[in-house]
């Protein structure tokens, strides 16, 4: 057992949010010890083997980059990532007629010169709408009663990059579109179906919800500003590289990262935070707790039911977090052919989703607790320029699978898991045949496999929806959504705070932000 020291910081969870927290907790003066269950640091960002000599990223395998103000401020570079070449998305076409996309272009046959315009056009437009929004993401957000400073000074870089930034006319559009779906928004500003599938496949990508669903264009607006910070790409050794470059950074800046060390219990004292114990019953004290893990494992898990009030607990325990994507990892015995495409094509990411309405129906499928015979599917070749990752002549393929239901009917017992496999083997075949020929090995990652192996409560990438109701001053949910929660102490600075996942290490970032202002305001 370890005595506290008034400048002592304990972190649940060693994910690149937590490293990013403890980072800064560390250089603002704080002793910090990060706590993770897992034998490696990184949490859904690592790289492991899952067949001999096959290496693929656990549940993130792209990349945009952390965000630039976070970079800087903790002293490193995106050099530093040795990240691989851009990677544009292919709108798979079983006629072999595919789309190209890019940040702001797309070419493909069958395309006219009106679409690529339009499609030009529109990134313009929404990457405008992102960095609109960039103020909001960086900061606490606002309390809309008693707002102290920052909450005004928040609320000001807002209206000030809306109004100036935007201009009144695109201002007026932001706030018409906001709230709406990628359906509606998509079918008024692009006209080829294919292009509209695939765009529509970015505001959904992870969660529960389908183009029609309310709020689609505030994730893809999320989706944006990763693309805004950086290229889309592999990180060489995978996704691990990063974590492993965030351990060193925090490592040496005096962090202690324990791994293998799973928190059983957050221990509290008349409403206030003073250590963890672990499932050895060892106790670390420190009257600085702050959480990495999602809300519901934090509060109704870690914590004593009768130290949170009975509305919050519920409010906790109501909010939306079963996950709805599954990855697969293949080892092949050589790299594929796709119909009307060239070996290097395949170092790009491709989607197979002919147009909205397939996105649609496969997501009507989820709502019922069943996976789609035409799901939605994400497919990249991380080995094509990383020939770490597999052995000589050899290849790995990673493939995001949506929609996959956490509360899938009659549950993912191994029938299911074959079927499922089979169906996706299916959809990929029609424009790779062959290709099933060509695997080795493989492994299946479903949401109830999120949730065991990496302890996310309902398997959920994001730890939960990133609609309106649970974002910004909602995430997770009123009464916790500035990173202190109403246990004295107690902070959370994971994806399940805002402004939510990916890749970005914002939300710890802010937290440790949030942490040292409260500090000096005594």
């Amino acid at each position: 057992m370890t005595k506290p020291s008034e400048n002592s910081v304990i972190i649940i969870g060693a994910g690149h949010n937590g490293l990013v927290c403890a980072i800064y907790l560390s250089i603002a003066g704080y002793k910090v010890r990060v706590l993770e269950a897992q034998d490696v640091a990184g949490g859904g960002a690592v790289t492991s083997e899952f067949a001999p000599g096959f290496k693929i990223s656990g549940l993130a395998h792209l990349f945009h980059g952390l965000d630039p103000e976070i970079l800087k401020d903790i002293g490193m570079q995106s050099t530093n990532f040795e990240l691989g070449p851009e990677i544009k998305t292919i709108a798979l076409a079983t006629n072999g007629n595919h789309l190209l996309i890019g940040k702001d272009s797309v070419n493909g046959a069958g395309l006219s010169d009106e679409d690529k315009q339009t499609y030009k056009e529109f990134k313009q437009e929404y990457f405008g709408f992102a960095k609109a929004l960039k103020p909001l993401l960086m900061n606490k957000p606002p309390r809309l009663k008693n707002m102290d400073k920052a909450d005004k000074f928040t609320f000001a870089k807002l209206g000030w990059g809306l109004r100036f930034g935007l201009g009144v006319d695109a201002m007026r559009e932001f706030l018409r579109v906001g709230g709406i779906n990628i359906y509606d928004v998509l079918n008024e500003k692009i006209g080829n179906s294919h292009l509209k599938g695939a765009i529509s496949v970015d505001a959904v990508m992870g969660h529960h919800m389908g183009p029609r669903t309310p709020t689609t264009v505030l994730t893809y607006l999320t989706r944006l500003n990763g693309e805004a910070q950086g290229n889309l790409s592999t990180p060489k050794n995978g996704m691990g590289r990063v974590t492993e470059l965030l351990v060193n950074c925090a490592e040496a800046k005096g962090v202690e990262i324990q791994c293998g060390a799973t928190v059983k219990k957050i221990l509290i004292d008349e409403g206030k935070a003073i250590g963890v114990e672990l499932d050895s019953g060892e106790q670390y004290k420190a009257p600085l707790i702050v959480s990495n893990a999602d809300a519901k494992s934090t509060f109704l898990k870690m914590i004593d039911v009768c130290e949170l009030d009975a509305m919050f607990a519920q409010r906790i325990n109501t909010t939306r977090t079963h996950g709805s994507v599954a990855k697969f990892h293949f080892a092949l015995d050589g790299l594929p052919e796709f119909s009307g495409l060239e070996a290097a094509d395949l170092g790009n990411r491709m989607l197979i989703a002919p147009d909205m309405r397939y996105v649609e129906h496969a997501f009507n499928h989820a709502k019922y607790k069943e996976f789609s015979t035409e799901p939605v599917i994400e497919i990249i070749f991380p080995s094509v320029h990383d020939d770490s990752l597999a052995p000589p002549g050899r290849h790995v393929m990673s493939v995001l699978a949506t929609f996959a239901p956490y509360d899938l009917k009659n549950g993912w017992g191994e029938q299911a898991r074959q079927e499922f496999t089979s169906v996706v083997l299916k959809s990929i075949e029609k424009y790779a045949p062959g290709i099933t020929s060509k695997i080795i090995a493989s492994e299946l990652i479903t949401p109830i496999d999120i949730e065991n192996k990496f302890k996310i409560s309902g398997g959920h990438w994001h730890h939960g929806e990133m609609t309106i109701d649970q974002s910004f001053m909602m995430r997770p949910i009123h009464g916790a959504a500035q990173y202190n929660t109403p246990i004295e102490g107690l902070f959370l600075c994971g994806a399940t705070a805002h402004p939510g996942g990916g890749i970005t290490g914002i939300p710890g970032r802010n937290a440790a932000k949030r942490i040292s202002s409260l500090a000096r305001a005594g």
